[in-house]
């Protein structure tokens, strides 16, 4: 049977459903411009499970599960589930905690930069210029050969630890398990971490964007990547549609605000802002997906993107644990040193596995 979702109209199909259901997802109580966000929701996950302490970014989002186990039933329905790893592990581990670093000076996701941008946060707009950014420099390695290498099949229960940790995390969710007076499982009182849609309906957003996803291999990193490198406008026809259905959304629900000053959940530093996704766009590029092309893969049977996943959470303990997340207040003490150091980072993993492919 054709699979419809990875033809040009499939991919906008899909785009105009994740742009609408972030719109809805905040309507129904996600945060302001933040119905989606792959980093932010993974770094409310690693405060839920105590990897931080920030007491206004803790909750189970079961977003995130949705999308992993969404795409393992479409890719097991469609014969796709193929247990795989081993290409540079530890490599993509320390890509994925990098990228949720810059991601959280900037306070997004590539998703959730565009679904800013639709709610009219013009701080964004750096934020997809540094991301755009970061993977032209990517693409600069790729052309001159750059390579983590082949992964290869493995056994099946090695796709199963994935599956088996975001079940895992959607039962402490739903039977609100508590290990200790206090938590853990720790979760919001107030702030960003306080607002979330009911548990039913945030499920089924993630486990249907997780099915289209899968179909239709949806990655903002990858059509950015697609035009620059092969002039394909194939992937990004669908983030155009996300971000053009995000912004009608919007506007129906009364969701829109133009402006740069006051914006939920963001900063005004346009420096930062850019420099941020510049080092996720790097990462990005390097690991060779988006944090939500991460997930999908995992659901696959890809044990390399759950290390870059793992990374990601890890790193979202490690920023806000010492000193390197934004807040709406501005950037935090050492987030700027962090930046330097994983733009550093990912250039030396550039340009010595660039040499190791040639």
């Amino acid at each position: 049977m054709k699979n419809i979702f990875s033809t040009r109209t499939g991919i906008i199909i899909v785009g105009a459903i994740i742009g609408i259901g972030a719109a809805v997802l905040q309507y129904f109580g996600n945060p302001p411009n933040m119905g989606i966000c792959v980093a932010c929701f993974e770094r409310d996950i690693a405060g839920a499970l105590g990897l931080h302490r920030a007491d206004v970014v803790q909750y189970l989002r079961p977003e995130i599960m949705g999308f992993v186990l969404g795409a393992f039933i479409a890719a097991a329905l469609a014969g796709e589930y193929k247990p795989r790893g081993g290409s540079s592990p530890l490599i993509r581990f320390f890509l994925g905690l990098f990228a949720m670093i810059g991601a959280l000076i900037f306070l997004g996701c590539p998703w959730r930069a565009l679904l800013r941008l639709a709610g009219g946060d013009g701080n964004a707009i750096l934020g997809i210029l540094g991301l755009i950014t970061g993977i032209f420099i990517g693409i600069m390695f790729l052309k001159n050969g750059f390579s983590l290498g082949r992964s290869y099949s493995q056994a099946r229960t090695s796709g199963w630890i994935m599956l088996g940790l975001m079940l895992g995390l959607l039962f402490l969710l739903t039977f609100h398990v508590l290990f200790a007076p206090g938590g853990p499982i720790f979760f919001s009182a107030k702030g960003p971490g306080s607002m979330h849609a009911s548990i039913v309906i945030s499920l089924a957003a993630g486990l249907i964007i997780g099915v289209l996803a899968q179909r239709s291999r949806f990655c903002t990193m990858g059509a950015f990547r697609d035009v620059m490198l092969t002039k394909d406008f194939h992937l990004i026809s669908g983030v155009i549609s996300l971000l053009v259905f995000a912004f009608v959304a919007n506007l129906i629900l009364g969701q829109f605000h133009p402006g740069f000053e006051g914006q939920p959940v963001a900063h005004t530093n346009h420096v930062w802002n850019f420099m941020g996704m510049s080092l996720s766009g790097l990462a990005f590029a390097l690991a060779g997906g988006c944090p939500g092309r991460q997930l999908f893969l995992s659901g696959e049977g890809d044990a390399d993107a759950g290390v870059f996943v793992l990374g990601m959470i890890v790193g979202a303990g490690i920023s806000h644990n010492f000193a390197m997340a934004s807040s709406p207040k501005g950037v935090a003490a050492f987030g700027p040193i962090a930046v330097i150091v994983g733009i550093i980072f990912c250039l030396i993993i550039g340009f010595s596995m660039m040499q190791k492919a040639k």
